[in-house]
């Protein structure tokens, strides 16, 4: 397995770093003849910011919620604008039910964060000796009445130190207040979702023509951040898993070479303007075996049928459970078993790659026009092979909406 996971700039390991540090430097060279397709794609408008924003807070003015605290990551972002990477220096917001936003951030970060704040906002800086938790706190102050909601993802430091500071508070689960805001996309999101599988596709594509025997997988993952970037993308993930680690859905770290008979599995992705994308494809250098043939066949069906079930108020989980139905029917492991699909067939997609809801068997939530998922049902055979196919979709009045079009086989699939 090679890869570069979905980071910010400090969270790259020594690893990851050099891959990427090599991968950019590759780039004029592999990328040649490629040029960005992302020119026209405006990103969100201050204006449905300031709309994303009044919903949230109509939602908590509904439900008797004082404020909710999120720091840095997707749905800051996706509320404020501000584009941030989390560290041990808190950058947070607490959004009022009424009210303006209040931002704290380092005192020297203040210029950056304001360069992509998209709604008006109080940001109370914060000196490297003093405590941004007190200022939250303070802020909450202000709103003495109800509880105080927590973004899921917010780190539990920063909720312990705010409700210490603030002399105590109840605290309640922010996930379905971000639910109901980010589980349905505008058509502008659609329109960022769109540019960013357009990238990804056409580098896979451009990639798939460049593989050459002898190849491993940083000489794949090169290639690959190159034409992502030259196409007008930003880089985010690569699994490139050849050979058994393809057996793996997220791989191996044994190394793995390009041979005749090789499944090459890449799993990718990029971003523009924040909204992400998440394409695999999988295929064999040079002859493939008939078992190769029989179960890439046999996961493209299952992409297909994963798609046919799809309907408007159906159950997230029937998508799951058909998929699964047939693969059994197949004679593969059931109950998520090995060898067999392990994992769920899709996960919603927006501006996290992983988002709610999930096309895994146990999840109700009824599909609605607006939702974006991922549909990747692999086959993962431990100790031989794995095959995994992954094209991201969306809900739409008239049924599911692909973003690009599925394999068309083994042998052209992309």
């Amino acid at each position: 397995m090679t890869t570069v996971s979905r980071r910010d700039f400090f969270g790259l390991t020594a690893a990851g770093a050099a891959v990427a540090v090599g991968a950019r430097a590759a780039a004029p060279a592999q990328a040649a003849g490629l040029s960005s397709i992302t020119h026209n794609v405006e990103p969100i408008s201050a204006q449905e910011h300031g709309t994303r924003l009044s919903k949230l807070q109509g939602l908590m003015q509904r439900q008797k919620t004082a404020a909710f605290l999120v720091e840095s990551g997707a749905s800051l972002e996706y509320f404020t604008g501000i584009r941030w990477w989390r560290s041990e220096r808190t950058t947070a917001a607490l959004i009022p039910a009424d009210g303006r936003v209040v931002v704290v951030t380092p005192y020297f970060e203040e210029p950056s964060i304001r360069e992509t704040l998209k709604v008006e906002a109080d940001v109370r800086p914060w000196k490297e000796d003093e405590s941004p938790f007190a200022l939250l706190a303070a802020a909450l102050k202000d709103h003495p009445s109800g509880p105080l909601a927590i973004e899921p993802t917010t780190r539990m430091f920063i909720v312990d130190r705010v409700i210490g500071a603030s002399g105590g508070r109840q605290v309640v689960p922010g996930d379905g207040l971000i639910r109901a805001c980010r589980m349905i996309k505008s058509p502008l999101e659609l329109a960022q979702l769109q540019a960013a599988n357009d990238v990804t596709i056409a580098a896979l594509r451009h990639t798939h023509g460049r593989i050459e025997a002898g190849m491993d997988g940083t000489d794949v993952l090169a290639i690959m951040v190159a034409a992502t970037n030259a196409l007008g993308g930003n880089h985010e993930f690569s699994l490139v898993l050849l050979n058994e680690a393809s057996a793996y859905p997220h791989g191996s770290i044994k190394t793995q070479k390009v041979r005749a008979g090789s499944i090459v599995l890449i799993d990718t992705g990029c971003s523009v303007h924040g909204y992400q994308s998440d394409i695999t494809r999988t295929w064999v250098f040079g002859e493939p075996s008939k078992r190769q043939r029989e179960i890439w066949d046999t996961v493209k069906r299952g992409q297909e049928l994963a798609l046919e079930t799809a309907k408007l108020g159906g159950p997230c989980g029937a998508v799951d459970k058909a998929v699964r139905d047939f693969y059994e029917q197949k004679g593969w492991s059931k109950d998520y078993g090995l060898p067999g699909l392990s994992h769920r067939t899709g996960h919603g997609i927006g501006m996290d790659v992983h988002e709610a809801p999930y096309l895994v068997r146990n999840d109700t939530t009824p599909l609605a026009a607006g939702m974006c998922f991922s549909d990747e049902p692999g086959i993962y055979v431990p100790g031989e092979f794995g095959v995994r196919l992954e094209d991201c979709w969306h809900m739409s009045e008239a049924g599911p909406k692909l973003f690009t079009a599925l394999a068309k086989s083994l042998d052209q699939p992309v």
